[in-house]
């Protein structure tokens, strides 16, 4: 059980942080093409919007909160007055608020892409195996709210946070700080881990992209192809020579002209 432990949490981290920085870049580099999200918005479109909104919100706040609640240092919360015990309240209470948000914004799109035969013919393996574990996560995540409520003097909380913190520094012994906390905590991180590991190849890694680029961009459509097309020859468009305008001519007023007329001036 020790060597599982210590494998689990000392050594899968890495392996998982590797494969993600490695993974994403090649990814990026070599198939450009299919780092997107597939759009089906044409399709159940107050379902998805819905689900959507909730399901974003959600997991940007859960996300965010794990970032700084796991990686900022232990004595900057100190520093600010922030006990760990009201640091534990606040991950409890947020972290219950956006996890259910996320949760039903899921289970809707789930819901979409599993019983409309449209979207689910469109629908890889992948973009419901991910759906599914993030869902999975989402519920071993809220499974940990009344543990965590059984420790309110935030003695769990700094477990993790030094684990989190031990892995990204390279401490060496990590493993030790997780090794007697609840099983339910160990699968969410395990899983959690196990996203990271297959993020660069599902459509998550929509999330590393940001389209700060489309702000500059003129009216134009980007379109990336694998297949390799023939250049053409556009013929230049004439340029005809500007005729000059009296003042007569530009102050005189419109007049419509019956189509009988047009036909006899021919």
């Amino acid at each position: 059980m020790q060597l599982l432990n210590q494998f689990l949490f000392g050594v899968f981290p890495y392996i998982a942080l590797a494969v993600l920085v490695l993974g994403s870049v090649l990814r990026f580099d070599r198939e450009q093409y299919t780092w997107r999200t597939g759009s089906s918005q044409l399709l159940r479109r107050k379902q998805l919007v819905l689900g959507s909104v909730l399901f974003h919100v959600g997991i940007l706040a859960i996300f965010g909160g794990h970032f700084i609640g796991l990686l900022t240092p232990i004595w900057v919360f100190d520093a600010l007055g922030v006990s760990h015990g009201a640091k534990q309240i606040l991950a409890i209470v947020a972290g219950g608020f956006a996890g259910t948000l996320c949760l039903v914004g899921g289970l809707l799109l789930l819901h979409r892409r599993l019983f409309d035969p449209r979207i689910r013919a469109t629908s890889s393996f992948g973009d419901t195996a991910i759906l599914v574990l993030l869902l999975a996560q989402l519920i071993l995540g809220l499974a940990t709210i009344p543990l965590s409520a059984g420790h309110l003097d935030g003695h769990e909380m700094v477990k993790f946070m030094s684990w989190a913190q031990g892995v990204f520094t390279f401490r060496p012994g990590v493993a030790a700080y997780v090794a007697d906390v609840h099983p339910i905590f160990k699968a969410h991180l395990v899983l959690g881990m196990t996203i990271l590991l297959v993020f660069p190849f599902t459509r998550l890694v929509h999330m590393l992209s940001a389209p700060i680029w489309y702000l500059n961009r003129r009216g134009w459509q980007l379109v990336r192809t694998k297949r390799a097309l023939p250049l053409r020859r556009v013929a230049a468009a004439p340029v005809y020579p500007t005729v000059p305008v009296s003042p007569a001519a530009r102050s005189a007023p419109i007049q419509a002209v019956r189509p009988e007329a047009l036909k006899a001036a021919e």
